[in-house]
């Protein structure tokens, strides 16, 4: 694999960049998409929820920052549940209903919950967790009421272009359970492949959100590459991953854009300096091409993630070679380059 700077990111065809060229004449729409990491409200994280008496506290800091975005998307590492015991340690996360509210300060509009977390609360947790989002407007991805539901993925509508989502995880058991839950998305390459294909049927650009790779390891299992390259080559135009809890490399592929981890988000692993960071991606659209990109440092504390810097959030955005040539003032009515 080899790791290419998003400004070398080059328009996939010709006609996508003839279409650009004129788009000062026929303004394009805008979209600024926003993805964080691992969110765990269980452990740690849910004592100093308790101790603050505020179930929204760990994204106070960083919710207006989030909300803003066009679509806001986190890994859902922790599954809702209105039933079972909350554990203190150990690695059975259980968040209770009414942490929802952080999720909902930060204006998330669609959780990953396929993980290996998904079933630590039982098959009522599954349930719950996926009708407790939807009710409070944040699509559950790699999850639903179906298997036929899960593979179909989620498609969100913004300004006229549709971005469809979908999500896989390596493993649903968590050492817990030794059967299959169809209604969880386990990365299949083959099946992702199909899901890939039939979703671009519905959607304008396609997303994958890959739970996969080795905790606490900075580079791509060969997996994670496998499945990442297949979900491009399927045509997916962006690949999400989480799991490891550190942060991973990008890598620019065929036209596509791979973020293999964006480590922790919410989180209380501060026994190692790698899970005290992680990152946010903001991915901007003039209709369904690549604007930009931008990583954005966070750093990770028990009152939840705060930008590592001021300049992180403000820096310049990297910009494909190719709409550098229309950097101008006047296209959407509105300075590009400054969203």
């Amino acid at each position: 694999m080899t790791a290419k700077p998003l400004l070398n990111l080059r328009v996939s065809s010709l006609a996508a960049l003839l279409a650009l060229s004129i788009t000062a004449q026929t303004p394009q729409p805008y979209n600024r998409l926003l993805f964080a990491g691992d969110v765990m409200l269980s452990r740690g994280v849910r004592r100093e929820i308790l101790a603050a008496k505020d179930p929204a506290m760990p994204f106070r800091k960083i919710a207006p920052m989030m909300s803003a975005a066009d679509i806001t998307f986190v890994n859902l590492e922790t599954p809702f549940s209105d039933k079972g015991p909350y554990y203190q340690e150990g690695l059975i996360f259980h968040a209770g209903p009414d942490m929802i509210a952080g999720l909902q300060l930060a204006g998330v509009d669609i959780a990953s919950t396929a993980n290996n977390h998904s079933r630590d609360c039982g098959p009522h947790g599954v349930e719950f967790t996926v009708s407790w989002l939807r009710s409070h407007g944040i699509a559950p991805l790699g999850t639903s009421e179906s298997i036929e539901t899960t593979h179909k993925g989620v498609v969100i509508v913004r300004n006229g272009i549709r971005f469809g989502f979908l999500g896989y995880t390596y493993d649903q058991s968590n050492g817990n359970w030794h059967d299959i839950d169809e209604r969880i998305a386990l990365a299949d390459p083959e099946i992702m492949t199909r899901d890939v294909a039939a979703l671009k049927q519905n959607a304008d650009v396609v997303i994958v959100s890959m739970h996969s790779g080795i905790e606490y390891t900075s580079k791509p299992s060969q997996k994670q590459i496998a499945f990442a390259h297949a979900a491009i080559d399927a045509g997916a135009k962006l690949v999400i991953g989480h799991h490891p809890h550190v942060i991973e490399p990008m890598e620019s592929y065929r036209g596509g854009l791979i973020f293999y981890s964006l480590g922790n988000f919410v989180f209380d692993q501060y026994q190692r300096e790698q899970t005290q960071h992680g990152e946010m991606v903001e991915i901007s659209f003039v209709g369904k091409e690549f604007l930009a990109a931008r990583r954005i440092p966070v750093r990770i504390t028990k009152t939840g993630p705060e930008l590592e810097s001021y300049s992180a959030a403000s820096g310049p955005l990297d910009v494909s070679t190719e709409l550098r040539a229309h950097r101008r003032k006047d296209l959407l009515g509105k300075r590009m380059l400054a969203p």
